[in-house]
């Protein structure tokens, strides 16, 4: 049975260090902050039972578990919103090793689908599968109180009218943030290519919009949604809409990344690996889910069996991967299930593909929880069965 909540343009990167990185380097033990090699501020991590550790995944405080914090929220009421964004924030020990004082923070959104794509319903689309953009005001709000000088609301959007009709336009008026279609590679005159690393599986490089490169520190706010062809989507699968949506097109009738999904039928082993290369080449310093009123059994009323649920639940954590085992927790499934079990029916276990590659841990024994108790908030979702 289902628990229902009650309560002058940047410049480019170069090979040599600046000052700045030079005292955070010095200072990361004290700070939790990590700068590496290739030039991209770094999450903090946990090593895995695995015993390998992706460098841009790597810190200093080598002894500790990742944390993740849980709140409540029974509406999207602006003020609740916020002091329990807060909460969460707070019971993670702060967001000081996240952003400094004059930090660019970009923060990608989960608008997926378009505005064409609404509930069949007539529930709200940010009740059901769109981001609500409550939770992206309280988040920046807290971002800029820790000291963020710029704001940058990202995400490739499928047409021009989603972000001024889900609220992100007031939202950014608000935050005095930069909106940011990720289509485009404004305001930059290309695009850049951002090296996945040694171990690539897809992808060698991914196409981004340079401001992905130029940022201090990347925050993924997401959905809390079943998905189709990855089992769940949440802070690490809303990577995908990062890339320009016409660079990853098997055709150019294809109304969404193709190319990341690939031609063959059947069980989906392509996308998985392309989530895991996404994270690796612009690793996520801070994951939020929202699953305040989200859908379950897909990722959007496209889908045939999706439906509006009300978890109440909010997440956080500086480990994507800790983020998203737990929140796949929260939804009822085994993070760490391989398929034809839930939620994986269609596809491979991405959330194991992260561990064997390093990015932290999806085992639940290593992760550390604080705030609402994980057995309250549990609230199980219906796979998507049927794309």
């Amino acid at each position: 049975m289902r628990k229902h909540s009650q309560k002058t343009p940047p410049s480019p990167f170069t090979s040599q260090i600046s000052r700045r990185d030079f005292l955070q380097i010095a200072g990361a033990v004290a700070a939790g902050s990590f700068l590496s090699s290739c030039g991209l501020n770094t999450p903090n991590s946990t090593p895995t039972s695995s015993g390998t550790i992706d460098p841009k995944f790597a810190t200093p405080l080598s002894g500790t578990r990742p944390l993740v914090a849980i709140a409540q929220a029974n509406s999207y009421e602006r003020k609740l919103i916020r002091q329990q964004v807060q909460n969460l924030f707070e019971n993670l020990g702060g967001v000081a090793d996240v952003v400094s004082r004059g930090d660019k923070i970009a923060i990608k959104v989960n608008l997926t689908g378009g505005t064409g794509s609404l509930p069949k319903s007539g529930v709200p689309a940010t009740e059901y599968h769109i981001l609500h953009p409550e939770v992206v005001r309280a988040v920046g709000e807290l971002l800029t109180d820790a000291g963020a000088r710029e704001l940058f609301i990202v995400e490739a959007v499928s047409d021009a009218q989603s972000f001024p009709l889900w609220g992100y336009t007031e939202v950014a008026k608000g935050l005095n943030a930069k909106l940011i279609d990720l289509n485009q590679p404004d305001p930059y005159p290309d695009f850049a290519a951002l090296p996945v690393g040694a171990g690539w599986l897809i992808y060698e490089n991914l196409t981004m919009n340079r401001i992905l490169q130029e940022v201090n520190a990347f925050v993924s706010v997401a959905k809390m949604k079943s998905h189709c062809t990855a089992g769940v989507t949440l802070s690490m699968k809303n990577l995908v809409g990062l890339v320009p949506m016409n660079n990853y097109r098997l055709s150019n009738l294809d109304g969404y990344r193709s190319a990341f999904h690939g031609a063959e039928k059947g069980k989906n082993t392509r996308l998985p690996k392309v989530i895991v290369d996404l994270n690796r080449a612009r690793p996520i310093h801070l994951s939020v889910v929202e699953g305040v009123i989200t859908s379950e059994g897909g990722e959007g009323p496209w889908t045939i069996y999706t439906k509006q649920v009300k978890p109440g639940v909010l997440l956080a954590g500086k480990s994507p991967l800790a983020t998203d085992a737990v929140a796949a927790s929260v939804m009822g499934f085994d993070p760490t299930s391989e398929g034809p079990a839930e939620p994986f029916l269609q596809s491979d276990n991405y959330l194991n593909i992260a561990y064997t590659k390093g990015l932290g841990t999806n085992r639940l024994d290593e992760i550390d929880t604080v705030g609402v108790p994980l057995a309250d908030v549990r609230f199980p979702f219906a796979a998507c069965r049927e794309w």
